[in-house]
């Protein structure tokens, strides 16, 4: 081995590393980028869940928004009022009080509620259903499928499958809206933690076809929109709703709905 040889190739390649070194160390400098020191507190301010929910890439995407004054100090729907707070006092604003809002499922069709078209064996996933039969072996197309594609991508255990349908911890959700999201039957939606009444019915088949595929379908008679004393319901495509923002929270329609469509949220926690 020629010893000469290997000490020239050693010493070209240390050299060829030194510059390398000198060259990126320059251009780190040159190409530096300057962040404001306030974007540090608010990404230790943020609980660091990384949900998605603010509609940034993770947490350290709404704390560079924050500080560019491109999302509010109170995005995000995790950390609530408390981080809000904090954010506020670093960024020197007053923080904007935002309503609690929570995930709400619009089925309540468990297992001895629907009909069947067929035994479904395969696999277990929401999403997959749109490939088999009919979307499913449930006669009702509206209905929550069962299999708990929104429980797998829920960060906070805040949602499971009760008796065939997704059930909402309404305490543990964090409304980061990855349920919302998933559910290839449009089902989930984030509504004010203070609303009382809602819909648990998303079937828009006429009365007698909903009654045959569910026995706790809305059949869009009316009859809640008509006596309610805010005009909060309205019936569109025969299915009820309730605006949150119109609603009293007076339980009118909850008793006089003849299908018992309508849930009282507050009663189930």
């Amino acid at each position: 081995m020629d010893f000469n040889a290997v000490l020239t190739a050693v010493i070209i390649v240390g050299a060829i590393g030194l510059l390398v070194g000198i060259f990126l160390g320059i251009g780190a400098i040159v190409f530096k980028v300057e962040t404001d020191p306030r974007e540090d507190e608010v990404l230790k301010a943020l609980p660091g869940n990384n949900c998605g929910g603010c509609g940034f890439p993770g947490c350290s995407g709404l704390a560079a928004a924050i500080v560019k004054g491109e999302a509010e100090v109170g995005q995000c729907p995790v950390g609530g009022a408390e981080v809000a707070a904090k954010i506020g006092a670093i960024m020197g604003v007053e923080a904007n009080t935002k309503e609690k809002m929570v995930a709400f499922v619009a089925c309540h069709a468990h297992n001895d509620d629907i009909t069947l078209d067929y035994e479904y064996t395969g696999v277990e996933d929401c999403r997959m259903l749109g490939f088999v039969p009919n979307g499913g072996p449930k006669s009702c197309n509206f209905g929550c499928l069962g299999f708990g594609t929104c429980v797998s991508v829920c960060p906070f255990d805040a949602i499971h499958v009760v008796d065939g349908v997704a059930v909402v911890d309404r305490d543990k959700c964090k409304a980061c809206g990855k349920c919302v999201s998933v559910c290839p039957k449009n089902l989930i939606s984030l509504i004010p933690y203070s609303s009382q009444y809602a819909v648990a019915c998303s079937n828009k088949e006429k009365g007698p076809v909903a009654m045959k595929q569910c026995k706790a379908a809305c059949i869009g008679c009316g009859i809640c929109a008509k006596n309610c004393p805010a005009g909060a319901v309205t019936v569109t495509d025969f299915v009820a709703k309730i605006d949150p923002e119109l609603c009293k929270n007076c339980g009118v329609c909850k008793e006089k709905c003849p299908k018992k469509s309508i849930d009282d949220l507050q009663s189930k926690e």
